[in-house]
């Protein structure tokens, strides 16, 4: 059988040179390299997310990774401060192998449950307990290791302020802020407003090959391009990491509400067929968790006779759910699934219960 043709999960996938050609065809002819970061294309860029964020000033990195640390690092520097608090399933508390600890000796504090967002009260409860004045608050929107949950709005608003009131600065960790716009109903730079510092991918959502932005106060952006010297993160040429971010933000931010639309409409329908669960439910993003009942093996090799069947790739990896008996992934929508009806979607996944 050939492979699928249609994707449910985020864009069509593509091989580098259809990547780097798609890039090259886009790129203006004017367009100029940067040297370590200096260049006005590399500038410019820097300058169109500041603006769209609503900061004084913001610095292109190769890896959200490397931005966190450092923006963190600052902040407690600021307060002479070694504590930061943030959710326990944050990408620092996960994946980052102890970057924080072991490269600048923060301490950790961890907020809330691990299935579920931390809240008001739970910050009030641990702001008495430190042993010295917290540095830095992360914050993530969304959440992504719990399906992409969000707080409302008067919720953030409330953490933030009980935050500030307290000493921290606040850092938001957007790696996906780009699909928070339609569910907060707010300009990107309001949502911005809120926090000291803020980083953003783009490569998630957006498509690019890599890289990152970190915008806040220009002398704040100033001090992080020394420590992404320090970090290795200066290289001596980031347009094409640079452009391809840049395509990206053209191409798809303007799509994200057909994303989000897209995302609840296929999770409405998945949601009454017997068996399946959905995390959050409605998902406030383009990404949910689904939950499906039954054994991993058996709900793979059902999606794959499935998917070859109806010229759709449903998901090709299952991990244990937070639900006794279930398998889950994590469902991300882009453009490719905007190609698909909606309504064979959910009769695939009908089929896929039916057979796994």
């Amino acid at each position: 059988m050939p492979n699928p043709t249609r994707y449910l999960n985020y864009h069509y996938p593509t091989t580098p040179k259809q990547k780097l050609l798609a890039l090259a065809e886009w790129i203006p002819e004017d367009a100029e390299a940067d040297h370590y970061g200096k260049g006005d294309t590399i500038q410019a860029f820097e300058a169109e997310i500041a603006a769209l964020l609503g900061k004084e000033s913001a610095v292109w990195f190769p890896s959200g990774t490397m931005v966190q640390q450092i923006a963190l690092r600052m902040w407690c520097d600021r307060r002479d401060s070694h504590t930061v608090l943030y959710h326990p399933t944050s990408h620092l508390a996960i994946h980052e192998k102890d970057a924080y600890r072991v490269l600048h000796h923060l301490h950790a504090v961890h907020l809330g449950p691990k299935d579920g967002l931390f809240t008001l009260a739970d910050l009030q409860a641990v702001l008495p307990t430190l042993s010295e004045p917290g540095g830095g608050l992360l914050i993530e929107l969304p959440q992504r290791e719990i399906g992409g949950q969000l707080p409302t709005w008067d919720e953030l608003v409330q953490i933030v302020e009980t935050a500030h009131a307290a000493g921290l600065y606040c850092h938001l960790d957007g790696a996906r802020l780009w699909e928070c716009g339609p569910y907060f109903s707010r300009p990107y730079a309001e949502i911005a407003a809120l926090f000291d510092s803020v980083y953003v991918s783009l490569y998630k959502i957006l498509n690019g090959i890599s890289g990152a932005m970190l915008a806040g106060p220009a002398d704040f952006i100033e001090e992080s391009r020394i420590w992404q010297r320090r970090h290795g993160g200066n290289l001596p040429g980031m347009y094409p990491y640079v452009l391809a971010g840049k395509m990206g933000l053209e191409k798809h931010l303007p799509r994200i509400p057909e994303y989000v639309g897209k995302a609840r409409g296929i999770c409405d329908g998945l949601a009454t067929i017997p068996g399946i669960v959905i995390v959050p439910n409605p998902p406030p993003t383009n990404m949910a968790h689904i939950h499906l009942k039954g054994e991993k093996e058996a709900l793979l090799e059902a999606a794959k006779m499935v998917g070859e069947a109806m010229d759709m790739r449903l998901f090709g990896w299952l991990r244990d759910g937070i639900i006794p008996g279930y398998a889950a992934f994590e469902l991300t929508i882009g453009e490719a699934a905007l190609d698909i009806p909606t309504e064979e979607i959910i009769e695939a996944f009908r089929r896929v219960m039916a057979q796994g």
